[in-house]
């Protein structure tokens, strides 16, 4: 007998460090808030990031949703901007009982099989922000965002008046939003600014690589007009920091002042936009994103399906080649419109 208990004793022991394991994986984090569940379906999500301002708002906005919403949320995970762990990350939501996930993958070609994945176990998924590739998606939570990138073009074309320098910070050119904005400000400032030289500075949205190249090229072009910076919440604050530092950071209607537009509409680009350090950013709607991906996870995960066509709330649904995406509503925000208290940078908090 005694054999016996120790071949059970370890199996328990086993099983113990298999449940923690679990439970720990991949940055997870209880969202404290996670209804109780009963008979819902659990929903697992995962963030993206917690490097910009603009994603920490995100999962400000999704933790309250979970409250207020009473969803069944499985422990968050937030899988860093790393693909490999935001595998693992989906692993666990297979593992313990997902009817649905939620992701933003930052690297939208490398997701493909993890979406194959969870098509082959009937697991819908609502893609934020970004669209995936490849791969089934049951909605993607976006705003059109070649729209930001001519709504950039447009505003600081007209406040060169077509003329000067322009330095944009170009995001990860694997995400399709980063290609979908510099694409689309290409093609604007080409089209209709033809004499503004831009100066195109790929990032993968890293802060520092933004700085670094920006000093490079204000060595080289002292004359430097106009900045285009692709993501606010990881570009704004090294870009002013820069631009202080030598001296540049003027504000606006003073002469030297170097036009800045941005994107994301994080309270910290309302305050720049307020003080002169720049002129405008697309509101990126945060809140937004939060609320319809936590209404479509719901849906997906109790069998409702949508068409193409417009929404309810402000919106159109698009038809995708690998489903569908509800393209939320992304205004431009100047000095004339910036203390709109329907702006969700002015409600954060």
């Amino acid at each position: 007998m005694k054999p016996t208990r120790i071949r059970s004793t370890a199996a328990a022991a086993t099983s113990v460090l298999a449940m923690l394991a679990l439970a720990t994986a991949c940055n997870r984090e209880s969202p404290g808030s996670a209804a109780s569940g009963g008979d819902k379906s659990a929903i697992g999500i995962d963030l993206p990031r917690s490097d910009s301002d603009f994603w920490n708002s995100y999962a400000q906005y999704v933790k309250n949703g979970i409250k207020t919403d009473g969803i069944n949320a499985l422990p968050l995970s937030n899988s860093q901007n790393d693909v490999t762990k935001l595998v693992a990350n989906v692993q666990v939501f297979q593992n313990t009982g997902a009817k649905a996930v939620v992701m933003a993958p930052q690297d939208t070609g490398a997701v493909a099989s993890t979406l194959e994945t969870l098509a082959s176990k009937k697991i819908p998924v609502v893609s934020v922000d970004t669209r995936p590739d490849k791969g089934a998606v049951y909605m993607v939570v976006r705003a059109d965002n070649r729209a930001y990138g001519t709504k950039a073009c447009e505003f600081l074309g007209k406040q060169l008046g077509g003329q000067g320098k322009v330095a944009e910070f170009q995001g990860a050119l694997d995400s399709i939003n980063g290609r979908d904005r510099s694409q689309a400000f290409a093609e604007c400032m080409k089209t209709k600014f033809p004499d503004i030289k831009v100066f195109e500075l790929p990032t993968d949205w890293k802060g520092d690589v933004a700085s670094a190249k920006l000093q490079s090229l204000l060595a080289q072009h002292p004359d430097l007009n106009g900045i285009y910076l692709q993501a606010g919440g990881v570009f704004l604050q090294p870009t002013l920091a820069l631009l202080e530092q030598k001296g540049l950071l003027k504000p606006a209607g003073q002469e030297g002042h170097i036009s800045i537009v941005s994107n994301d509409g994080i309270p910290q680009e309302f305050d720049a936009i307020r003080k002169g350090q720049i002129d405008a950013t697309v509101s990126q709607p945060a809140d937004l994103y939060a609320k319809y991906a936590l209404y479509y996870a719901k849906a997906a995960a109790e069998g409702k399906t949508f068409q193409p066509g417009a929404t309810d709330h402000g919106s159109t649904i698009i038809k995708l080649p690998n489903g569908l995406e509800d393209q939320l509503p992304a205004p431009l925000v100047t000095k004339d419109n910036v203390d709109d208290t329907t702006l969700w940078g002015n409600n954060l908090g």
